[in-house]
């Protein structure tokens, strides 16, 4: 049996062996676009690439055969830069959002398609289950955000946004309205103590996620009740029942609370330095002026902070919403919540905290009229609602349905399972490095239950191959040349004809979601077969 070297590792293989199998016998992991076990190895992606350091060459580890004394090498800065370039290349190509304008949009970056899809499919458990991952008051944003998500909307340009602020109001209603409101299931105990001074819209929301994550909160507030400007700011917006209901179900997830109790003249920062683990300040914009006195250091707008990880300059002490901003929308203080209490959680385990950043996405900016028309034909045709609903005069259920589908699903249906977003993400990839231009968005059988979008098609070939094995399928095939090279059915079929019985491990196969069921025909099927309401 040949053996050779990988990384200085010795790796036996079997006659006929590629680089790449034996990169996987030693427990490396080569990252693979085109190539798929039981496929012919086309080797055009190149992100699989190794350097055989005799020969001072690089080579695609998926067709070059392992021979008997080769020295490879697959884990060092050079061959990870020229995967990171391959992987860069065809990210200049990809024409897709990993995640929605919206996502971006938001302040608390909500997974707002899943929550439309939710609703539109009237599962409103799993609907409030996707918001309160992210949001620790969705019925009082409903009522008082400023609505940055449907600024970035896609549609806003079209007919309207979707009406996002609205339909998450209905589903936060909803869940209040039942009595027993949903609250997400707690983290085992850490053993950790939090205190977080300060009952706003950021406080709540750091205790909130500070407990979903297994810690012990106290939650102190100056004031007799909870809720801070939330209380003050929006007399006509924002019900006092609504409040009182929402931050009701918050404790449920078992914070203690200590109201009124105040910072300075009845509590000492430092006493609770040494009674917890870490100390939030959600003050809010008053906190500039009394920071000195609790040994903290200011910033122009309240708070000096690191950027990006809400520490202070005392270990331990962290600082959130205006008591740093000075003003915020409310959703940025909820954001800042769930951002603060993802660095505390950091800190409390021991590890390093990483300052917020953007995730990785592929992005195709702004849509030309037609390259629009394309995500329309996907989503329902109704106008958005012609006025928002008075405070105590809630949507039916089949309006909000039907406007939630409305959404333009933007963000790919393979995000998270994508290996080129995978392997970007692991590799430092940025998409905009060798980006000049882009090819129009084109989606293809948009009406049936299959759809292609050449422009994430890495023509790796792999749909070709496996419908070609199938006796069912009439097969698929590349047609054009250059650049223009795309997948195309012969004879001006379609996609179910192309694929057949396969249809599914094709689109399990494709590496860049080129190729994926129709949400809109999946959704219309799912709504067929289900039963009706008694």
């Amino acid at each position: 049996m040949p053996q050779l070297w990988i990384d200085d590792r010795p790796v036996e293989v079997a006659p006929g062996a590629t680089l790449l199998d034996a990169a996987r016998l030693a427990g490396i992991d080569v990252p693979t676009l085109c190539y798929l076990d039981g496929c012919q190895a086309s080797t055009s992606c190149q992100v699989c690439i190794v350097k055989l350091v005799d020969l001072n060459r690089f080579v695609p580890s998926c067709g070059m055969p392992a021979e008997e004394g080769l020295r490879v090498e697959s884990e060092t800065a050079e061959v990870h830069h020229l995967r990171r370039t391959a992987l860069e290349l065809l990210l200049s190509d990809h024409v897709g959002d990993c995640l929605a304008p919206c996502y971006f949009a938001c302040p608390a970056h909500m997974d707002v398609p899943q929550m439309l899809r939710e609703i539109g499919d009237q599962d409103l458990q799993a609907a409030i289950a996707t918001i309160k991952q992210d949001i620790a008051l969705p019925a009082v944003l409903g009522r008082v955000c400023s609505k940055p998500c449907e600024k970035g909307c896609r549609r806003k340009t079209a007919d309207g946004p979707v009406e996002v602020c609205e339909l998450k109001r209905y589903v936060a209603d909803r869940d209040l309205a039942r009595g027993e409101p949903y609250v997400p299931a707690c983290q085992p105990d850490t053993g950790k103590g939090v205190a977080v001074v300060g009952a706003g819209p950021a406080g709540l929301a750091a205790a909130f996620h500070l407990r979903l994550n297994g810690h012990r909160v106290a939650l102190f507030e100056a004031r007799n009740q909870l809720g801070g400007r939330l209380r003050r700011d929006f007399p006509e917006q924002l019900p006092v029942a609504t409040l009182d209901a929402e931050i009701n179900a918050l404790l449920l997830t078992g914070i203690d609370v200590h109201a009124p109790t105040s910072l300075g003249s009845e509590l000492s920062l430092d006493k609770l330095r040494r009674q917890y683990d870490a100390v939030l300040l959600a003050v809010g914009a008053e906190a500039g002026q009394q920071a000195a006195g609790w040994g903290l250091e200011t910033a122009r707008r309240g708070i000096a902070t690191e950027a990006g990880t809400f520490q202070t300059g005392l270990p331990g002490v962290f600082a959130a919403g205006c008591a740093v901003r000075g003003t915020a929308m409310v959703v940025r203080s909820v954001a800042d919540g769930k951002e603060a209490a993802a660095a505390i959680h950091s800190f409390l385990l021991g590890k390093p905290i990483t300052p917020v950043t953007r995730p990785f996405s592929s992005r195709i900016g702004k849509l030309e009229h037609h390259e629009l028309e394309e995500f329309l034909a996907l989503a329902d045709s109704r106008p958005p609602l012609d006025q928002p609903p008075a405070a105590n005069d809630p949507l039916s259920l089949p309006i909000v349905s039907q406007q939630a589908d409305r959404c333009l699903g933007c963000g790919c249906v393979s995000h998270g399972n994508c290996r080129l977003e995978r392997y970007a993400i692991q590799y430092g990839a940025q998409p905009q490095r060798f980006q000049d231009g882009r090819r129009a968005f084109v989606q293809v059988n948009r009406h049936g239950s299959v759809i292609y979008e050449p422009g994430k098609c890495i023509n790796c070939e792999l749909c070709i191959q496996i419908a070609a094995r199938a006796q069912d399928a009439l097969g698929l095939s590349f047609v054009g040349r250059g650049f223009d090279v795309r997948i195309g059915v012969p004879f001006n079929h379609t996609f179910e004809e192309a694929l057949g019985s396969v249809a599914a491990q094709c689109i399990d196969a494709c590496p860049t979601g080129a190729l994926y069921l129709s949400p809109l025909h999946q959704r219309k099927l799912a709504r067929t077969a289900a039963p009706e309401d008694p």
